[in-house]
């Protein structure tokens, strides 16, 4: 049975071990806006400074040393926009310098993530050679009509080009597939799932449209399938990659047996990471504090102030307040759940602090519970958000 601790207070608080530590690089540049994205993305108009952006990301990695000393990163995430957009020179020498710098673990995950409509055989070889492992690739569907619809820049035979692009170079891939689709049918979605299966990724990630605030669907929404249709489309996703021999370990990732992807893993179970290039997060823990950055968002203007040597906009530290609702938003989201240590373990907190949320949320139905793991439930999983408002801070 965990130990159980007495209530922290803020002079008493204190993490006993830091947590492990990943690397976020934002690109927020990409060809063209998607009506769905509300991501830090930005259509290109006159080509992407690439040189002058390497350059700048090196010294932004620089600026954040003070605040990692001693640590290893584990894993490193290349996301956007549309990394790809870059050549495979620009990513060795980032690479290069990042080595140079901190103390990459030498198996490290290194995940790029990359358009099927930037997909040259020789340029990915250089991902590849550069030290690239591992691939995530917004397909979204292999549908013509609903690529045109989502606004995507590559068709259908461009999907199918990607991948093979890919699985000459990359044993390690992801595909991102999207479902209740504008007009899309049931018989449509399990298509692209079939579709997915068949180009043997070691991970998949389904996620439904949602019209996200600051969007242009949101503004001019289309024709959605109604609630029960989307709801069918995911229980039969969720059985038919189950039958295929892929994990469904969080809400929206699956993968083959030893395939999870460890540097989101990273962030569900609340560990740190920086984050550095435009518009990037990060989250560092200290054994007293835990703060949180964001760098400038606008590329015009992180080019700007990082030229002047100062990156980050915005600093805060997290609250004793904060702490429980920020760990399991994230933690909540995995299928099988967590260890009550963990919780102490990443937020310096004991479980009493949470025991009322905790068993009001058992007694909804909501969640499992024993003795030694958290674990949401059917009906959690159904309704996250829901149970996610359980444990937000009294305002």
């Amino acid at each position: 049975m965990p130990t159980i601790l007495q209530p922290a207070s803020a002079a008493t608080w204190g993490l006993t071990a830091l947590p492990p530590l990943s690397l976020y690089i934002h690109f927020p540049w990409c060809v063209k806006k998607c009506p769905y994205c509300d991501f830090n993305s930005h259509a290109v108009r006159e080509g992407v400074p690439e040189k002058q952006y390497v350059d700048l990301l090196l010294r932004d990695l620089e600026s954040c040393l003070p605040l990692m000393w001693g640590r290893q990163v584990n894993t490193l995430f290349m996301g956007g926009g549309t990394p790809s957009l870059f050549s495979a020179e620009a990513m060795e020498e980032l690479l290069a310098g990042i080595r140079a710098r901190v103390r990459l673990q030498p198996d490290a995950e290194i995940t790029m993530e990359a358009n099927p409509g930037t997909f040259e055989a020789d340029k990915f070889a250089g991902y590849r050679a550069a030290g690239i492992n591992r691939l995530s690739i917004g397909i979204q569907s292999f549908n013509a009509d609903h690529l045109k619809a989502l606004g995507r820049i590559h068709n259908d035979e461009e999907a199918h080009k990607a991948i093979e692009i890919a699985r000459k170079h990359f044993d390690n891939f992801n595909l991102d597939i999207m479902y209740a689709l504008p007009k899309q049918t049931l018989e449509q979605a399990m298509s692209d799932i079939d579709s997915a299966i068949a180009a043997k990724p070691t991970h998949l990630s389904a996620y439904h449209l949602t019209l996200e605030p600051n969007t242009l669907f949101h503004r001019y929404p289309p024709a959605l399938p109604d609630d029960d249709a989307a709801a069918d489309m995911q229980d039969a996703i969720e059985q038919h990659l189950a039958k295929a021999g892929f994990e469904h370990y969080e809400t929206s990732a699956f993968a083959l047996p030893g395939r999870r992807a460890k540097h989101n893993l990273n962030y569900w179970t609340f560990g740190d990471y920086l984050g550095i290039g435009a518009g990037a997060h990060a989250k560092i823990s200290f054994p007293d504090k835990i703060i949180r950055q964001m760098r400038y968002k606008q590329p015009s203007e992180y080019l700007a102030q990082m030229a002047a040597g100062n990156a980050v906009q915005t600093e805060e530290k997290v609250t004793l307040e904060q702490l429980p609702f920020e760990f399991m938003l994230n933690a909540l989201r995995l299928i099988d759940g967590f260890d009550i240590d963990l919780f102490t373990q990443r937020t310096g907190l004991p479980l009493t602090k949470v025991i009322h949320e905790v068993e009001r949320a058992v007694t909804d139905g909501l969640i499992t519970r024993d003795l030694h793991h958290i674990q949401p439930s059917e009906r959690g999983r159904r309704f996250l958000n829901t149970l996610l408002e359980r444990f937000l801070p009294e305002q």
